[in-house]
Protein backbone atom coordinates (compact mmCIF):
# COMPACT_ATOMS: atom_id res chain seq x y z
CA UNK A 1 0.00 0.00 0.00
CA UNK A 2 1.43 3.55 -0.72
CA UNK A 3 1.65 5.83 1.71
CA UNK A 4 -0.09 9.38 1.19
CA UNK A 5 1.20 12.46 2.22
CA UNK A 6 -0.93 15.68 1.99
CA UNK A 7 -0.17 18.88 0.73
CA UNK A 8 -1.74 22.20 0.71
CA UNK A 9 -0.27 24.86 -1.52
CA UNK A 10 -1.48 28.73 -0.91
CA UNK A 11 -4.03 28.68 -3.66
CA UNK A 12 -4.72 32.69 -2.37
CA UNK A 13 -2.24 34.89 -4.37
CA UNK A 14 0.49 36.49 -2.55
CA UNK A 15 0.21 40.09 -1.32
CA UNK A 16 2.18 41.87 -4.17
CA UNK A 17 1.50 44.19 -6.84
CA UNK A 18 2.81 41.97 -9.66
CA UNK A 19 1.27 39.52 -12.43
CA UNK A 20 -0.69 37.45 -11.32
CA UNK A 21 0.67 33.48 -12.04
CA UNK A 22 -1.72 30.87 -11.68
CA UNK A 23 -0.87 26.82 -11.89
CA UNK A 24 -2.97 24.50 -12.99
CA UNK A 25 -4.00 21.60 -10.71
CA UNK A 26 -5.46 18.47 -11.27
CA UNK A 27 -6.18 14.63 -10.52
CA UNK A 28 -2.53 12.91 -11.67
CA UNK A 29 -0.47 15.84 -11.30
CA UNK A 30 3.44 16.29 -12.16
CA UNK A 31 4.62 17.34 -9.12
CA UNK A 32 7.97 18.28 -11.12
CA UNK A 33 6.35 20.66 -13.37
CA UNK A 34 4.68 21.98 -10.59
CA UNK A 35 7.80 22.27 -8.55
CA UNK A 36 9.26 24.46 -11.45
CA UNK A 37 6.31 27.02 -11.49
CA UNK A 38 6.05 27.22 -7.95
CA UNK A 39 9.96 27.57 -7.33
CA UNK A 40 10.12 29.98 -9.83
CA UNK A 41 6.80 32.07 -9.49
CA UNK A 42 5.87 31.26 -5.74
CA UNK A 43 8.48 31.74 -3.72
CA UNK A 44 8.80 34.60 -1.34
CA UNK A 45 11.43 36.69 -3.05
CA UNK A 46 10.96 40.13 -1.01
CA UNK A 47 14.33 41.29 -2.74
CA UNK A 48 12.65 41.81 -5.47
CA UNK A 49 10.05 44.52 -4.50
CA UNK A 50 6.44 44.57 -3.95
CA UNK A 51 6.01 44.55 -7.87
CA UNK A 52 7.12 40.50 -8.45
CA UNK A 53 4.75 38.05 -9.18
CA UNK A 54 1.62 36.26 -7.35
CA UNK A 55 1.03 32.81 -7.10
CA UNK A 56 -2.44 31.32 -7.13
CA UNK A 57 -3.14 27.62 -7.47
CA UNK A 58 -6.29 26.40 -9.47
CA UNK A 59 -7.33 23.27 -9.15
CA UNK A 60 -9.55 22.39 -12.24
CA UNK A 61 -11.74 19.90 -10.62
CA UNK A 62 -13.01 18.97 -6.68
CA UNK A 63 -10.42 18.19 -4.61
CA UNK A 64 -8.51 16.36 -2.64
CA UNK A 65 -6.25 15.84 -5.77
CA UNK A 66 -3.79 12.23 -6.17
CA UNK A 67 -0.54 14.11 -8.09
CA UNK A 68 2.34 11.70 -8.91
CA UNK A 69 4.24 10.06 -6.10
CA UNK A 70 1.30 9.35 -4.04
CA UNK A 71 0.52 12.78 -2.94
CA UNK A 72 -3.00 14.09 -1.74
CA UNK A 73 -2.94 17.95 -3.00
CA UNK A 74 -6.30 20.25 -1.18
CA UNK A 75 -6.59 23.57 -3.14
CA UNK A 76 -9.36 25.68 -2.44
CA UNK A 77 -9.63 27.74 -5.70
CA UNK A 78 -10.92 26.60 -8.85
CA UNK A 79 -11.02 27.93 -12.60
CA UNK A 80 -11.96 31.28 -11.53
CA UNK A 81 -8.41 31.81 -10.52
CA UNK A 82 -7.95 32.00 -14.11
CA UNK A 83 -10.35 34.97 -14.86
CA UNK A 84 -8.01 37.67 -13.58
CA UNK A 85 -4.88 35.24 -14.32
CA UNK A 86 -2.12 37.16 -16.35
CA UNK A 87 0.54 34.25 -16.89
CA UNK A 88 -1.30 30.63 -16.69
CA UNK A 89 1.09 27.81 -16.10
CA UNK A 90 -0.31 24.13 -17.52
CA UNK A 91 2.54 21.53 -15.52
CA UNK A 92 2.50 18.49 -17.72
CA UNK A 93 -0.93 16.48 -18.32
CA UNK A 94 -2.08 13.43 -16.56
CA UNK A 95 -1.50 11.50 -19.89
CA UNK A 96 -0.72 13.09 -22.99
CA UNK A 97 -4.31 11.05 -23.98
CA UNK A 98 -6.32 12.31 -21.89
CA UNK A 99 -9.21 14.54 -22.57
CA UNK A 100 -9.13 18.34 -21.84
CA UNK A 101 -12.40 19.09 -19.28
CA UNK A 102 -14.65 21.31 -21.67
CA UNK A 103 -14.68 23.73 -18.28
CA UNK A 104 -11.29 23.96 -18.67
CA UNK A 105 -10.83 24.48 -22.12
CA UNK A 106 -13.74 27.66 -22.24
CA UNK A 107 -11.36 29.00 -19.65
CA UNK A 108 -8.23 28.93 -21.14
CA UNK A 109 -9.77 30.04 -23.92
CA UNK A 110 -11.42 33.16 -22.34
CA UNK A 111 -8.18 34.03 -20.21
CA UNK A 112 -6.32 34.28 -24.15
CA UNK A 113 -9.02 36.33 -25.24
CA UNK A 114 -8.78 38.67 -23.18
CA UNK A 115 -4.83 38.59 -23.24
CA UNK A 116 -3.35 36.37 -20.60
CA UNK A 117 0.06 34.49 -21.49
CA UNK A 118 -0.75 30.48 -21.28
CA UNK A 119 2.35 28.24 -20.67
CA UNK A 120 2.66 24.48 -21.16
CA UNK A 121 5.39 22.46 -19.63
CA UNK A 122 6.50 18.91 -21.11
CA UNK A 123 3.32 17.41 -21.33
CA UNK A 124 1.25 20.40 -20.71
CA UNK A 125 0.90 20.97 -24.07
CA UNK A 126 -1.60 18.44 -24.82
CA UNK A 127 -3.97 20.71 -22.89
CA UNK A 128 -2.94 23.83 -24.96
CA UNK A 129 -3.50 21.92 -28.12
CA UNK A 130 -6.74 20.02 -26.98
CA UNK A 131 -7.98 22.98 -26.33
CA UNK A 132 -7.75 24.41 -29.99
CA UNK A 133 -5.16 27.20 -29.07
CA UNK A 134 -2.37 26.13 -30.88
CA UNK A 135 -3.73 25.58 -34.19
CA UNK A 136 -1.78 27.13 -36.77
CA UNK A 137 0.66 27.65 -34.34
CA UNK A 138 4.84 26.59 -33.54
CA UNK A 139 4.86 24.92 -30.02
CA UNK A 140 7.52 21.98 -29.14
CA UNK A 141 7.37 19.56 -26.12
CA UNK A 142 9.21 16.85 -24.66
CA UNK A 143 10.76 14.49 -27.79
CA UNK A 144 9.01 11.28 -26.79
CA UNK A 145 5.86 13.13 -26.90
CA UNK A 146 6.12 15.18 -30.44
CA UNK A 147 5.11 11.84 -32.57
CA UNK A 148 1.67 11.40 -30.43
CA UNK A 149 0.71 14.77 -30.62
CA UNK A 150 1.85 15.77 -34.47
CA UNK A 151 -0.51 12.96 -35.18
CA UNK A 152 -3.21 13.98 -33.50
CA UNK A 153 -2.89 17.77 -34.16
CA UNK A 154 -1.47 17.67 -37.74
CA UNK A 155 -2.37 21.81 -37.81
CA UNK A 156 0.14 22.26 -35.11
CA UNK A 157 3.86 22.45 -36.00
CA UNK A 158 6.04 21.25 -33.74
CA UNK A 159 9.97 21.22 -33.13
CA UNK A 160 11.30 18.87 -30.93
CA UNK A 161 14.71 20.06 -31.15
CA UNK A 162 14.14 23.55 -29.05
CA UNK A 163 14.32 23.86 -25.26
CA UNK A 164 11.15 26.00 -25.98
CA UNK A 165 8.89 27.77 -28.10
CA UNK A 166 8.00 31.76 -27.36
CA UNK A 167 4.82 32.25 -29.48
CA UNK A 168 3.76 36.01 -27.67
CA UNK A 169 0.88 34.66 -25.46
CA UNK A 170 1.61 31.05 -26.00
CA UNK A 171 4.97 29.59 -24.51
CA UNK A 172 5.55 25.61 -24.55
CA UNK A 173 8.78 24.10 -22.96
CA UNK A 174 10.21 20.87 -24.11
CA UNK A 175 10.86 17.97 -21.44
CA UNK A 176 10.85 18.50 -17.58
CA UNK A 177 13.83 20.53 -17.08
CA UNK A 178 13.98 22.73 -20.20
CA UNK A 179 10.44 24.33 -17.77
CA UNK A 180 12.93 26.19 -15.63
CA UNK A 181 14.73 27.52 -18.78
CA UNK A 182 11.40 28.69 -20.12
CA UNK A 183 10.40 30.45 -16.90
CA UNK A 184 13.27 31.92 -16.29
CA UNK A 185 12.56 32.96 -19.97
CA UNK A 186 9.52 34.63 -19.05
CA UNK A 187 10.87 36.24 -15.54
CA UNK A 188 13.83 37.84 -17.82
CA UNK A 189 11.26 39.23 -20.12
CA UNK A 190 9.02 40.50 -17.30
CA UNK A 191 11.86 42.03 -14.80
CA UNK A 192 15.19 41.85 -16.45
CA UNK A 193 18.52 39.76 -16.83
CA UNK A 194 19.40 40.69 -13.01
CA UNK A 195 16.00 38.77 -11.79
CA UNK A 196 15.81 36.39 -14.20
CA UNK A 197 19.74 35.70 -13.05
CA UNK A 198 19.29 36.05 -9.36
CA UNK A 199 16.13 33.06 -9.47
CA UNK A 200 19.08 30.85 -11.65
CA UNK A 201 21.34 31.40 -8.83
CA UNK A 202 18.90 30.16 -6.43
CA UNK A 203 18.06 27.44 -8.03
CA UNK A 204 21.61 26.48 -9.08
CA UNK A 205 21.14 26.68 -12.65
CA UNK A 206 22.35 28.31 -15.78
CA UNK A 207 21.41 31.76 -16.03
CA UNK A 208 20.40 31.35 -20.00
CA UNK A 209 19.88 28.56 -22.26
CA UNK A 210 18.17 29.84 -25.59
CA UNK A 211 15.21 28.58 -26.72
CA UNK A 212 16.38 27.53 -29.66
CA UNK A 213 19.09 25.09 -28.08
CA UNK A 214 18.40 21.41 -29.29
CA UNK A 215 17.28 19.31 -26.67
CA UNK A 216 20.38 16.71 -26.60
CA UNK A 217 19.00 13.38 -27.21
CA UNK A 218 21.00 10.96 -27.20
CA UNK A 219 21.32 7.87 -29.71
CA UNK A 220 22.64 4.47 -28.23
CA UNK A 221 23.93 1.92 -30.32
CA UNK A 222 20.75 0.16 -32.11
CA UNK A 223 20.29 -3.37 -31.35
CA UNK A 224 21.12 -6.00 -33.87
CA UNK A 225 18.29 -7.01 -36.43
CA UNK A 226 17.38 -8.49 -39.16
CA UNK A 227 20.43 -10.72 -38.48
CA UNK A 228 22.51 -7.34 -39.36
CA UNK A 229 25.68 -7.55 -37.32
CA UNK A 230 26.86 -4.04 -37.24
CA UNK A 231 26.98 -3.71 -33.45
CA UNK A 232 31.04 -4.47 -33.11
CA UNK A 233 31.76 -2.17 -35.79
CA UNK A 234 29.76 0.30 -34.34
CA UNK A 235 31.33 0.54 -31.20
CA UNK A 236 34.87 0.79 -33.04
CA UNK A 237 33.90 3.88 -35.00
CA UNK A 238 32.43 5.68 -31.68
CA UNK A 239 35.91 4.30 -30.23
CA UNK A 240 37.59 5.73 -33.33
CA UNK A 241 35.93 9.24 -33.77
CA UNK A 242 38.80 11.30 -34.24
CA UNK A 243 40.08 8.96 -36.97
CA UNK A 244 39.30 9.71 -40.50
CA UNK A 245 36.35 6.85 -41.38
CA UNK A 246 35.89 6.63 -45.27
CA UNK A 247 32.56 4.42 -46.27
CA UNK A 248 35.21 2.02 -48.06
CA UNK A 249 37.54 1.56 -44.98
CA UNK A 250 33.97 0.89 -43.07
CA UNK A 251 32.83 -1.52 -45.87
CA UNK A 252 35.98 -3.30 -45.83
CA UNK A 253 36.05 -3.96 -41.97
CA UNK A 254 32.19 -4.78 -41.92
CA UNK A 255 33.55 -7.60 -44.89
CA UNK A 256 30.19 -5.84 -47.50
CA UNK A 257 30.38 -4.18 -50.53
CA UNK A 258 29.91 -0.49 -49.70
CA UNK A 259 26.75 -0.54 -51.95
CA UNK A 260 24.93 -2.73 -48.95
CA UNK A 261 27.21 -1.44 -45.96
CA UNK A 262 25.17 1.89 -46.38
CA UNK A 263 21.92 0.12 -47.05
CA UNK A 264 22.39 -2.38 -44.25
CA UNK A 265 23.74 0.51 -41.84
CA UNK A 266 21.29 3.05 -42.45
CA UNK A 267 18.43 0.54 -41.90
CA UNK A 268 20.05 -0.46 -38.61
CA UNK A 269 20.62 2.84 -37.47
CA UNK A 270 18.16 4.89 -39.39
CA UNK A 271 20.49 7.30 -40.33
CA UNK A 272 23.24 7.93 -43.25
CA UNK A 273 27.25 6.71 -42.46
CA UNK A 274 28.06 10.57 -42.38
CA UNK A 275 24.81 11.55 -40.47
CA UNK A 276 25.45 9.23 -37.78
CA UNK A 277 29.05 10.12 -37.44
CA UNK A 278 28.19 13.86 -36.68
CA UNK A 279 26.17 13.20 -34.57
CA UNK A 280 28.45 10.89 -32.65
CA UNK A 281 31.18 14.00 -32.87
CA UNK A 282 28.88 16.09 -31.49
CA UNK A 283 28.05 14.12 -28.89
CA UNK A 284 31.53 13.45 -27.95
CA UNK A 285 32.55 17.04 -27.94
CA UNK A 286 29.49 17.94 -26.03
CA UNK A 287 31.29 14.94 -23.74
CA UNK A 288 34.11 16.38 -23.48
CA UNK A 289 32.97 19.90 -22.93
CA UNK A 290 31.20 18.81 -19.97
CA UNK A 291 33.53 17.17 -18.31
CA UNK A 292 37.27 17.65 -19.44
CA UNK A 293 36.99 21.62 -18.50
CA UNK A 294 41.11 21.94 -19.02
CA UNK A 295 40.95 20.67 -22.73
CA UNK A 296 41.30 23.42 -25.22
CA UNK A 297 38.75 24.36 -27.84
CA UNK A 298 41.62 23.26 -30.65
CA UNK A 299 42.10 19.94 -29.06
CA UNK A 300 38.34 18.69 -28.35
CA UNK A 301 38.00 19.34 -31.89
CA UNK A 302 40.22 16.89 -32.95
CA UNK A 303 39.52 14.45 -30.71
CA UNK A 304 36.14 14.59 -31.70
CA UNK A 305 36.57 14.08 -35.57
CA UNK A 306 35.98 17.68 -36.78
CA UNK A 307 39.87 18.43 -37.47
CA UNK A 308 39.58 22.56 -36.58
CA UNK A 309 37.69 24.32 -34.25
CA UNK A 310 36.38 26.33 -37.34
CA UNK A 311 34.68 23.32 -38.24
CA UNK A 312 33.00 22.16 -34.90
CA UNK A 313 31.80 25.69 -34.64
CA UNK A 314 29.54 25.28 -37.67
CA UNK A 315 28.24 22.02 -37.18
CA UNK A 316 27.53 23.16 -33.33
CA UNK A 317 25.78 26.60 -34.83
CA UNK A 318 23.91 24.67 -37.32
CA UNK A 319 22.62 21.57 -35.28
CA UNK A 320 22.22 22.29 -32.22
CA UNK A 321 21.95 26.49 -32.06
CA UNK A 322 24.94 27.52 -29.98
CA UNK A 323 28.25 27.49 -29.84
CA UNK A 324 30.86 24.99 -28.21
CA UNK A 325 32.16 27.77 -26.06
CA UNK A 326 28.97 28.96 -24.80
CA UNK A 327 27.84 25.24 -24.31
CA UNK A 328 31.27 24.87 -21.93
CA UNK A 329 29.81 28.13 -20.07
CA UNK A 330 26.08 26.47 -19.49
CA UNK A 331 27.05 22.68 -18.90
CA UNK A 332 30.68 22.38 -17.82
CA UNK A 333 30.87 21.06 -14.59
Amino acid sequence: MTDSVKIMPKSSPQQTKGPLVAALAYDGLCTFEFGIAYEVFGLPRPEMGEGWYRFSVCGIEPGPLLAAGGLTVAVDKGLEVLDEADLIVVPGWRSIDAAVPEPLVSALKAAHQRGARIMSLCSGVAVLAGSGLLTNRRATTHWRYVASIAARYPDITLDADVLYMDEGSLLTAAGSAAGIDLCLHVVRGDFGSEAANSVARRLVVPPHREGGQAQFIHAPVPEEREGIRLGPLIEWMRESLSEDQPISLLAKRAGMSMRTFQRRFEATTGLSVGEWLLKERLRHARDLLEKELAVSLDDIAAASGFGTLATMRHHFRRRLGTSPNAYRKSFGG
